[in-house]
């Protein structure tokens, strides 16, 4: 994998955002036995998922079924409650909103590409920050960089508290379930939603670059969360 500035630390900007250089991932899934190879163009990404706090700010909604905690990452998010907060946020921050939304719900969302306004990460942006050049399933010890089912008692965890990754990004592995903005599978699946990182609640063998989940985009579980991600400034 090329990520045109392997292992180089990248600080966040002040609004949270970690700016990624272009690179290649390859994706693979598991259960069709595929891989494939994407090129990524450069893009930022927030360093963290979006907290509780955070996610108030801006919906003055806090959704979660852990205890109230401002830096605990937002749970129990669906993928269509996670595109009206991108747009939300770009709002406030007065910037063109990133998603066109029709009046048929999920299935009438378009992405404007050409808007600077928030937005979830791609499949492959999401996989290519979390690996952060580094090949294997994971970017450090587990115990060291993620919470999972073995040390997280049950509970989602403050972000940024455990070892971020080479780029700077806290909590890619473990503690939420992250949406992405690509579909799993249409032709199986339908509108079904890419989730990826583990979380809380997941064994050891799920919290890793490569795994994939799927879910229905207007489902609310209590271990998925999101982070935002913008174009290259």
């Amino acid at each position: 994998m090329s990520d045109g500035g392997r292992g180089q630390h990248r600080a966040p900007d002040a609004t949270g955002m970690v700016r990624l250089p272009p690179g290649l991932v390859t994706l693979s899934d598991r259960r069709t036995q595929r891989s494939w190879p994407v090129e990524v163009a450069p893009y930022r990404l927030a360093a963290h998922p979006v907290t509780q706090a955070e996610y108030a700010r801006i919906t003055g909604e806090r959704p979660s079924s852990a205890p109230p905690h401002d830096r605990r990452p937002v749970e129990g998010i669906s993928w269509w409650d996670a595109v009206r907060y991108c747009n939300a946020l770009s709002s406030f921050e007065g910037l063109p909103a990133a998603y066109r939304i029709g009046t048929d719900g999920v299935e009438s969302i378009e992405w404007d590409r050409s808007a600077d306004g928030y937005r979830l990460p791609t499949e492959a942006e999401w996989e290519y920050a979390c690996r952060a050049g580094s090949d294997g399933p994971r970017y450090g010890p587990l115990d060291e960089i993620a919470w999972h089912r073995g040390n997280s008692d049950g509970l989602p965890h403050e972000v940024g508290v455990l070892r971020p990754n080479s780029w700077g990004l806290h909590d890619t592995l473990g503690n939420v379930w992250e949406w992405c903005w690509d579909m799993y599978d249409a032709e199986v699946y339908g509108t079904y939603r890419v989730l990826r990182g583990g979380g809380w609640f997941d064994e050891r063998w799920s919290c890793r670059a490569s795994v994939r989940r799927r879910s229905h985009p207007t489902l609310l579980l209590d271990d998925v969360g999101f982070r935002v991600a913008r174009g290259a400034p």
